[in-house]
């Protein structure tokens, strides 16, 4: 990583975790076009400014975990990464995305500030320890199918390359079928880590696979399980945002339409410094 590339690490990781209040990981689920990237970035810098949230943009260039073979996947990883750059230059944000596969770290990490592996992916050791190897800082989903616990032999393996910016995101365990559940026992065992703790409200929602070839999501949960993953001591929201979710290309029915977020985000930012005086 070149030096300027560390500063700016530098400078984010202690923005994340120096200062007190939320932070906030949001943009839609994936690219839909050159241009919608830039739209979205444009809403959400004027509202993260005008409540001083740090914030950083996500997006999937490719969207490789999809219901059917028909469904969208984004622009791919060389056109995707220059839309992401494009994004981080104009709008002056950090960038997120995700990675899938080994051979994508290093060039993903010449745009991303932050590297996220999917939950599906998480206990992929060789993709975890690449990602960390970047020394950029890295977002690691709680796998649907792992307890909170079983998280720490995870994030052990990032910061076995002497890595230690590691975000670990809760997004829901998988309860029957096309359902998700939230328990809010997870954010406490997953702070016992010693890494900060992010949670991702919007996927949380999601129900996948339920709606036959693509899935389902039940968005006005948002207002619900929000408030309660902040009063649990989050240190990070993670949300997918859309200005016409029932649009969205991908995970519309759990994302949060953009014309509310700045008022859900003031009511989060109250109950934080209520529950954390």
């Amino acid at each position: 990583m070149s030096e300027r590339a560390l500063l700016r690490t530098d400078g984010l990781w202690r923005a994340l975790t120096q200062k007190r209040g939320l932070f906030l990981i949001a943009g839609p689920c994936v690219i839909e076009s050159p241009t919608h990237p830039h739209k979205v970035a444009s809403r959400l810098r004027a509202i993260t400014r005008s409540l001083g949230i740090p914030w950083i943009f996500k997006a999937s260039y490719d969207k490789a975990n999809r219901s059917s073979l028909g469904s969208y996947r984004g622009p791919g990883l060389e056109r995707g990464l220059e839309i992401l750059k494009g994004v981080r230059e104009r709008h002056g944000v950090p960038i997120l995305t995700d990675v899938h596969e080994v051979e994508q770290v290093e060039r993903a990490a010449e745009v991303a500030d932050v590297l996220q592996i999917p939950a599906f992916l998480c206990r992929q050791t060789d993709l975890v320890r690449a990602a960390a190897e970047t020394g950029k800082i890295v977002n690691i989903k709680k796998g649907q199918f792992m307890s909170p616990w079983d998280m720490k032999t995870v994030v052990e393996k990032a910061a076995s390359t002497g890595n230690r910016r590691v975000l670990v995101t809760e997004r829901g365990f998988t309860f029957g079928y096309n359902n998700l559940v939230v328990d809010m026992r997870s954010f406490p065992v997953l702070r016992s880590f010693g890494f900060p703790v992010v949670f991702d409200v919007t996927h949380s929602v999601q129900r996948p696979g339920g709606l036959g070839d693509r899935s389902g999501g039940d968005s006005h949960f948002i207002d619900t399980l929000g408030p309660a993953g902040v009063a649990a001591g989050v240190s990070g929201l993670f949300m997918e945002v859309h200005e016409n979710p029932a649009r969205a290309l991908s995970d519309g029915p759990n994302a949060y339409k953009l014309s509310r977020l700045a008022r859900l985000l003031k009511r989060l930012l109250r109950i934080e410094k209520a529950a954390h005086r």
